[in-house]
């Protein structure tokens, strides 16, 4: 049986410059973060604008690289940027090196976190 995410896959087509490779150009293939999010039912009220802009998401990679990206980035009602979990990689399944955030806007590849092993979400501030 095909998976949701099977059925709304993205795709886009990058450049983007690498500080240990130089420019990089790649089509990556996946589901909408957002999508994924949203579907895991986050701790905010989807109608309320306000409360969705305070929350962050952490996204780690299995080399133990880190990035940030605010919610309202990829909210379709603020930034609405294309960020992916990528499983495909120039027609490549990324089955065996694992997902792939792809942050197409960005003109640099330090947000595209390979080997995604952990995706938190929280709002600011944090609840005492």
């Amino acid at each position: 049986m095909e998976s949701r995410y099977q059925r709304s896959q993205a795709a886009e087509e990058v450049v983007f410059d690498c500080a240990t490779s130089g420019p990089q150009q790649h089509r990556f293939e996946g589901p909408l973060l957002r999508e994924v999010v949203l579907d895991a039912h986050p701790l905010f009220d989807v109608r309320r604008r306000k409360d969705r802009s305070r929350f962050v998401l952490a996204v780690s990679g299995g080399d133990g690289h880190r990035t940030v990206l605010a919610w309202a980035e990829i909210d379709a009602d603020f930034g609405d940027a294309p960020v992916l979990l990528a499983t495909r990689l120039d027609g490549r399944d990324l089955d065996t090196a694992g997902s792939r955030l792809v942050v197409p806007v960005d003109r640099c590849g330090a947000r595209y976190v390979s080997a995604i092993t952990h995706v938190w979400v929280g709002g600011w501030p944090v609840p005492a």
